[in-house]
């Protein structure tokens, strides 16, 4: 029966407390890789500013690969709970089926693209021959290792759909925790090891991710799995693809425009200052120390609506909003609080250069002012996903990187120069977050009236 299997409990037990249990361990694991972002540019950070410029340089292209690995793993898990929540534990088992088989083939790809094509790839970005140099030799490494990222991300897709979260937190942390491990010994030398800087860093990612990946993959062939899987005998069907990426395209898409965005931004912040380039890639990455327990929160919500819309029981949708919401705005609080009050402290946690202060500080407390906006539109995201309906997510995604950051930031920066062109950050930010509010309640407006509907069909079969 439906009830007595494991992802069940998504639709039974109280939403605060399931919640809670599922949400605390990818907010762990998620501030352990935000942890890890940090300690690994504060690493890169001690070689030289130009290395930090470098990895700056190089993260739109991780932001890429990031954003493919995660849009696929958030197409899977909204399929495989709807699929759960409906009972159907076949269509479960064909979502994760097709998900590796596609995470295989890009795995091929990408590493081709990194072994001949890295400093072509660079030059997009930059024409300094030294960022060139250091760009293109620690991006070979890590698309060369993608296959570390993408395997990964879909067995932990998988048992997120299955409302298991614990699994892929403690998977998330060992790989954070081998990465910081490496990272000085890879970076720096010692003993017999050689210190190999940039390409340390790449090192010390890309095996860190084959690792972990590999204890996750031992896990699930050793234990219990509700999903039932396999690749032996594989059949191509292209409407579960469809299923996948009509949802996580727009994940997808919500990623990669975060990549264009950064490289724009870095190219519109390199017209004003070089050092505003390593600035900014501080900003970048301390941030990600508040927004990944935001984005573990969203992947307990994701599955868990997911459950119940597939269940119809729209009572259950509505208390996880509410519960999702203000967990995120209390994350961002905390996360405004640090921004404002300790700008100069975080700088120097990176690199001590008297200019690089100077502008970090004007830069984190003028970017944060909208930090306290960008919970509630991610949550919003994550509920777009979980509902199927991942086209808001991705136009909501354009205005705020595209259409809306972009312009304003490079007028605010011809206007009034380099300490002027952060307050697009929050006006950005303002704008996504009311468009977010305002398309979510007319959706949920909807869901409500369609799982109505479905119930009376159900209770009184004459309406069929």
């Amino acid at each position: 029966m439906k009830s007595s299997t494991p992802s069940a409990k998504m639709g039974t037990e109280p939403i605060l407390s399931l919640l809670i249990k599922l949400a605390i361990p990818s907010v762990i694991g998620m501030a352990t890789q935000a942890i890890y972002n940090v300690v690994d540019s504060i690493y890169v950070g001690h070689i030289s500013k130009d290395a930090l410029s470098a990895v700056t340089l190089a993260f739109p292209i991780q932001m890429i690969l990031i954003a493919i690995a995660m849009g696929t793993s958030v197409g899977v898990t909204s399929l495989i709970s709807r699929s759960l929540g409906g009972g159907d534990r076949k269509q479960a088992g064909l979502a994760a089926e097709h998900a590796l088989f596609v995470s295989v083939l890009l795995s091929i790809v990408v590493g081709l693209a990194g072994a001949l094509f890295s400093v072509p790839i660079t030059k997009i970005f930059t024409s300094d021959p030294l960022m060139i140099e250091l760009t293109s030799r620690y991006i070979r490494i890590i698309m060369i290792g993608s296959f570390g990222l993408f395997i990964p991300q879909i067995l932990q897709g998988i048992q997120r759909g299955e409302g298991n979260t614990m699994t892929p937190m403690v998977i998330m942390a060992i790989s954070a925790v081998l990465n910081i491990i490496l990272d000085p010994i890879l970076i720096f030398g010692i003993g017999r090891i050689p210190a190999l800087g940039v390409e340390g860093a790449a090192y010390a990612t890309v095996l860190a991710r084959i690792l972990g990946g590999a204890v996750l993959a031992l896990i699930m062939m050793k234990g219990k799995r509700e999903v039932e899987f396999s690749l032996k005998g594989f059949s191509f069907q292209p409407s579960i693809l469809g299923n996948i990426y009509s949802v996580g395209f727009p994940a997808m898409a919500m990623q990669l425009l975060g990549s264009i965005m950064l490289a724009v931004a870095n190219l519109i912040i390199a017209r004003h200052d070089a050092t505003a380039i390593a600035a900014y890639g501080i900003y970048y990455r301390l941030q990600s120390f508040i927004f990944m327990p935001v984005f573990g929160i969203g992947q307990a919500v994701l599955p868990l609506i997911g459950y119940n819309y597939g269940n119809k029981d729209y009572e259950r949708i509505r208390k996880t909003v509410w519960y999702g919401m203000l967990s995120a705005v209390l994350f961002t609080c905390i996360g405004f609080a640090l921004f404002q009050l300790f700008p100069r402290e975080l700088i120097v946690m990176f690199n001590d250069s008297p200019d690089l202060v100077l502008i970090g500080i004007t830069a984190l407390k003028r970017i944060s002012l909208g930090i306290l906006l960008v919970g509630p539109t991610i949550i919003s995201a994550n509920i777009f996903q979980a509902l199927g309906k991942g086209a808001p997510s991705l136009v909501i995604s354009v205005l705020r990187n595209l259409v809306i950051l972009l312009p304003v930031m490079f007028l605010l920066g011809e206007l009034g120069g380099i300490s002027s062109l952060w307050f697009a950050f929050p006006i950005s930010e303002l704008v996504s977050f009311f468009l977010s509010v305002f398309w979510l309640s007319r959706i949920l407006k909807g869901v409500r009236g369609e799982i109505g509907e479905m119930r009376k069909v159900t209770l009184d079969p004459a309406r069929a």
